[in-house]
C-alpha cells in the first residue's frame, strides 16, 4: 500500500478494510484514507463530493427548519460534518453497518473524532441504511443522505438492489417528510436510477462533482449526486 500507514484493518466479507494515514501535501499534517484490498475508497484529502452530497441537498431545501438529517454510510465522517455546520439542522443520525467504523470513530482514530465526541447533535448507530429505508416509516427525516454502495449499478452487495426500484423508492419516500429530499451519493452517472427517481418524486435533479487531485492537478475526479424531493403535501 505503498507508503501507507496502517493504523486498522478488518476482514470482511467484501475484502479487507485498511484505515491508514500517510503525508500528502508536507510532513507536519496527516491524511487519513480508508483502502480495501489496497483500493481507496475514500480520503480526508478532498472530501470534496462527501461533503456535497449534504450541502447541495441542504441548498435544495428552502424550508427554515429545523431539520433532522439520516446519513447513511459513516466513512470518514465528513457528510455529517457538512450537515451539522448548516444552523437549520438540529439533529443527525449516522447508521453505519460496519462496527468496526464506529469503533475507528469513537477511539479516536478518525481525523473528525474529537470534534463529534462533543458534537451533542450526533447520533453514531449500528445498523444497515437499506434495511432501514425499506423497512416501515417509524420515523421520519428532512434529509437522507445515502452514500455506501459504489454506485446504483455496483453494489457492494445486492442486499440494496430493492433501493434502486421504483418499489423500494416509493418505500423511501415514506421516511422523508412532506417536502424533504433524498441524496444518494454515486462514483458515476446512471440513467436508470433517474428514471426511477422521476417515477417518484415530484422533483429531480442530478449534480456532477468535479475537481482536480490535489497531488496531481492534472487528474481530474467526477462523482454523481442524484436529489428526489418529496412534494410538500
Amino acid at each position: 500500500m505503498n507508503d501507507l500507514e496502517v493504523i486498522a484493518h478488518a476482514n470482511t466479507p467484501i475484502g479487507t478494510i485498511y484505515l491508514g494515514r500517510r503525508h500528502v501535501l508536507d510532513q507536519e499534517h496527516w491524511t487519513y484514507e480508508i483502502q480495501i484490498s489496497g483500493a481507496l475508497l475514500m480520503s480526508s484529502i478532498s472530501p470534496v463530493s462527501e461533503r456535497q452530497l449534504a450541502t447541495s441537498a441542504l441548498a435544495l431545501d428552502k424550508r427554515p427548519g429545523p431539520f433532522r438529517v439520516l446519513v447513511g454510510g459513516l466513512g470518514l465522517g465528513y457528510t455529517a460534518e457538512a450537515a451539522l455546520e448548516d444552523p437549520r439542522v438540529t439533529s443527525v443520525r449516522v447508521v453505519e453497518k460496519m462496527d468496526f467504523v464506529v469503533d475507528w470513530m469513537n477511539a479516536g482514530k478518525l481525523p473528525l473524532s474529537e470534534a463529534f465526541a462533543v458534537e451533542e447533535r450526533l447520533e453514531i448507530a449500528m445498523g444497515d441504511v437499506y434495511d432501514d429505508l425499506l423497512g416501515p416509516a417509524t420515523e421520519t427525516y428532512d434529509l437522507i443522505l445515502v452514500d455506501v454502495d459504489h454506485s446504483p449499478d455496483n453494489r457492494l452487495s445486492e442486499a440494496s438492489a430493492p433501493f434502486y426500484t421504483v418499489e423500494g423508492q416509493r418505500k423511501v419516500a415514506e421516511h422523508l417528510t412532506p417536502g424533504g429530499c433524498l441524496a444518494v451519493w454515486s462514483a458515476s452517472h446512471y440513467d436508470p436510477f433517474m428514471d426511477v427517481l422521476a417515477e417518484v418524486y415530484p422533483k429531480v435533479s442530478r449534480e456532477d462533482v468535479r475537481w482536480n487531485d490535489v497531488e496531481d492537478p492534472a487528474r481530474p475526479f467526477h462523482n454523481v449526486l442524484f436529489f428526489g424531493q418529496r412534494a410538500d403535501d
